[in-house]
């Protein structure tokens, strides 16, 4: 049995290994990286391109970011934390754009308006309000908001075109949104890794079991397709960035920190349309609301995508129930994920959630026309035969213990690290990959803080992220020279 050894083992080839791989690799070029993917190439599950909304998730357009009390208050504070945390991402990509270790932004991220789409005099009044509060803070200043349906038929020609003109409508837009093809982004930033001669990628290679040992290491073996073997990998740090696999590993690891932890998994499908005299009419990522008992993944959006280069108009994404954890999965993975540990939270979600369930079903067994009727909310002349149905990826929600013992359906992301600092998992799903960056810098200030003390750390984190340490929600004259900067790098004005 081969032995290799890391400083650093990144389990998963998705966007949030390659991310932090990158940053370390930054950091400190001399740290031995393996980076392990079970699949045959990297990016390939909820990173690829169609696998994901492509949205940069800035709050800008997401109602489901903007949620409002029953007694009318719309709260934007969850928005005000994913757009801070999207600029991070923004100054990390402007740095590796500048030190020509990506290549010119257009092969990865692009300019695309983000727009909110409302209809009916309830929802229109919800979006003036958050429109209100919005614009008057410095994150959301170059937001527009309009009621006129002579201007939202320049900003979204496609979704005005034969409208019921009684029909009250609003919208609101900020130019400077984004579409990004993360599957291609990941591909640049690992083949950028692999000239490195401390780094090291394994392909078609799944972790089999993963065990700490009594020096506090990390006994990883993987299964290697191209040796035919086994291989055990010796590393003082592991990172479980494996999308909905991660849980999975994380149980397997035995770390206590994994305990309670459950996992509720949702699949999803996209309307395609390549049509090219309907793709041009339509450029921005319109995002309305989400049916009532929808996950945060199924807020219905009509966007503008360009995915490998070419473009083309995605509607959805429609839920699905499913047992597997990732796309090319097994329909075992949510039954094996029952452990006694997380048993009962898990039960406790499962009675609280029954009409998620049902929904999710129903959504499943739609057919063609049903989704095409809407598709016609954001676009009332759109026809069946235009569109095809294609997969989106597996998101896998989290399920862990509240404060009363029982269990909770959370819809965010979040990091489970061990008390040592030596592992840790990223955990979630929406807003995900936009905010990696974000994600990583708390990896790396949970698992590497004594690293971080290091004036040398410390400089090289404030030169890839300029606003690093400061606050971006509270600070009005760094978001201004932060933001200028970014947009113009990654030629998104």
């Amino acid at each position: 049995m081969a032995v290799k050894t890391a400083d650093v083992l990144l389990v998963g080839g998705g966007v949030m290994s390659a991310t932090l791989g990158m940053m370390l690799s930054q950091l400190d070029p001399s740290l031995k990286i393996i980076m392990v993917e079970r699949l045959d190439h990297v990016a390939h599950e909820s990173t690829d391109g169609w696998n994901n909304a492509g949205t940069g998730h800035a709050g800008y357009c997401e109602l489901n970011y903007t949620p409002q009390t029953e007694d009318g208050r719309v709260e934007i504070e969850r928005a005000q934390d994913i757009n801070a945390s999207f600029e991070v991402t923004l100054q990390f990509w402007s740095y590796l754009v500048e030190n020509n270790i990506l290549p010119a932004p257009t092969n990865f991220i692009n300019p695309v308006p983000h727009q909110s789409f409302v209809w009916g005099e309830k929802d229109v009044e919800f979006l003036r309000k958050r429109f209100e509060l919005m614009s008057a803070h410095h994150l959301f200043k170059d937001m527009e908001y309009s009621e006129d349906p002579e201007v939202l038929k320049k900003w979204m020609p496609l979704a005005m075109s034969q409208r019921d003109p009684n029909q009250p409508v609003a919208a609101t837009r900020v130019a400077y949104g984004s579409d990004v093809d993360f599957g291609s982004l990941t591909r640049h930033m690992v083949e950028n890794l692999k000239r490195n001669p401390n780094f090291e990628l394994l392909i078609s290679s799944p972790v089999t079991r993963i065990k700490q040992q009594e020096s506090g290491r990390w006994s990883v073996c993987v299964k290697e397709k191209q040796s035919k073997g086994v291989s055990t990998i010796d590393a003082g740090f592991v990172f479980l960035g494996a999308g909905g696999g991660a849980l999975p590993l994380l149980q397997k690891s035995g770390v206590p920190e994994r305990k309670g932890y459950g996992g509720f998994p949702v699949s999803g499908q996209w309307l395609v349309c390549t049509k090219p005299e309907v793709v041009q009419q339509h450029q921005s990522k319109a995002y309305g609301k989400a049916p009532i008992g929808a996950p945060p993944m199924s807020v219905p959006h009509l966007d503008t995508r360009i995915i490998n280069g070419k473009p083309a108009l995605l509607f959805g994404p429609f839920a699905g129930f499913t047992t597997k954890f990732l796309k090319k999965g097994s329909k075992l993975d949510l039954f094996g994920s029952v452990k006694g540990n997380n048993l009962a939270p898990m039960m406790s979600v499962g009675a609280k959630n029954m009409d998620l369930t049902r929904y999710l079903i129903g959504e499943a067994f739609q057919s063609h026309q049903e989704r095409v009727n809407a598709l016609r909310n954001f676009y009332p002349e759109a026809k069946e035969g235009d569109w095809t149905l294609a997969k989106a990826g597996q998101r896998v929600q989290i399920i862990k213990k509240d404060e009363n013992g029982k269990g909770k359906l959370e819809f965010g992301t979040e990091l489970v690290a061990s008390a040592d600092g030596s592992l840790a998992a990223l955990l979630g799903a929406s807003p995900g990959a936009s905010t990696a960056v974000q994600a990583m810098v708390d990896v790396i200030e949970r698992c590497f803080k004594e690293r971080l003390t290091d004036s040398n750390w410390h400089s090289k984190m404030k030169t890839m992220i300029p606003s690093y340490g400061q606050s971006l929600v509270n600070d009005a004259a760094l978001l201004k020279e932060t933001r200028e900067r970014t947009l113009a790098t990654l030629k998104l004005v």
